[in-house]
């Protein structure tokens, strides 16, 4: 038995932040039920490209909704066969425009009439409750005006995104999270409520250490070359004969061991956390001379399980990592119009055992 069987989740979802935040739900056992515009013709990422599974499906949607079931409404004309899914329903996900879920009705005071238990997750660009609740959002914007983006990249670069929607990710696991706790309550209590998570929140919130240092200080943060831990090193990439190398000596005993393995002379600058950040410069400069010497196969050879260090890899690479597939982290499921469909697992085990994928229809 998977840890949420039995909970039926209604959504109202379209491409990443609530797709993603369910379809870890869905995984992990619950009944999602994915509810699509009829009117519209569906989740609109069931049409983005450029790898498609016949007609209205794509690899894209398929991503972010495994393990789910779908349904065609138009809640303008079918809202008693919605109500009647409502009813049997914990939960009713939706990640529209702010304004929209009250009125479409999704919210509890709409629905705690047909079932009061239920709990409601709206996730938004910036929230239901402001004077931005009308106004649409993504992911990249997000990561713009929260200042995630001047924090990456190199410092003589331009501003950098993530690369992938990580805030669209990031904000489905907050709501899911979040749902979570309220079914919980809903069940003791008999009532339900509205939950809500915005892309806006969720990225100003990832500044974490960094936004209470400011908040605390006044001191912003600054990106840092080859993406350097701001106040803790050797944490960085260090160019090798053939590629890059990650280096993260968190500790100082991380540091000794670093020593040790390349044979580096004793040097009063780096004997301590803080002489070693205050003469980063100089520190990057000898170690750089000796990553340079050897391949990054061969630095990962000598050093793995010793420091904390990894290949800087492309994806080709990622994927190509024996490791990966000893984790299982890659799986097969079959589809009506790709047999053998290869799609990434969960990232998490129950009873050591990872989710085994089925495709959304």
């Amino acid at each position: 038995m998977k840890p949420l069987e039995g909970i039926r989740i209604l959504t109202l979802e379209h491409f990443g932040a609530g797709p993603y935040g369910t379809m870890f739900l869905a995984g992990l056992g619950a009944e999602v039920i994915k509810v699509e515009n009829a009117a519209t013709g569906g989740d609109t990422s069931r049409r983005v490209g450029p790898r498609f599974l016949g007609e209205d499906d794509s690899e894209y949607f398929q991503t972010f909704n495994l393990w789910k079931k779908s349904v065609s409404l138009d809640l303008n004309r079918d809202k008693d066969a919605f109500h009647a899914l409502v009813k049997d329903a914990e939960a009713v996900v939706n990640n529209l425009r702010g304004d929209v879920p009250a009125k479409l009705g999704l919210d509890y005071g709409s629905l705690s009439k047909i079932n009061p238990a239920i709990v409601c997750l709206h996730i938004s660009a910036y929230g239901r409750d402001n004077e931005r609740a009308s106004w649409p959002g993504y992911d990249f914007l997000m990561q713009a005006e929260a200042g995630l983006m001047d924090l990456t990249g190199e410092p003589e670069g331009a501003p950098s995104r993530f690369g992938t929607s990580i805030i669209d990710c990031m904000t489905g696991m907050t709501g899911a999270a979040a749902l979570l706790a309220c079914i919980l309550r809903a069940r003791r209590t008999g009532k339900g409520c509205d939950v809500d998570a915005s892309l806006f929140d969720v990225a100003l919130h990832q500044l974490t250490y960094m936004g209470t240092w400011y908040l605390n200080g006044g001191e912003p943060s600054s990106r840092q070359p080859r993406s350097a831990h701001y106040s803790l090193t050797p944490v960085q990439a260090f160019p090798t004969a053939d590629g890059w190398i990650f280096v993260m000596c968190m500790h100082d005993r991380f540091w000794a061991s670093l020593v040790e393995a390349l044979s580096l002379a004793v040097d009063a600058r780096f004997a301590t956390m803080a002489a070693r950040l205050e003469n980063r410069t100089a520190l990057t400069a000898v170690l750089d001379e000796v990553f340079r010497k050897k391949t990054t196969t061969d630095w990962l050879k000598l050093l793995s399980g010793r420091v904390p260090v990894g290949p800087v890899n492309d994806m080709r690479a990622a994927f190509g990592n024996p490791f990966v597939a000893a984790t299982g982290m890659i799986q097969s499921v079959d589809h009506p119009k790709k047999p053998g469909l290869r799609v990434l697992s969960l990232p998490v085990k129950i009873d050591g055992e990872r989710p085994k994928p089925k495709v959304c229809k």
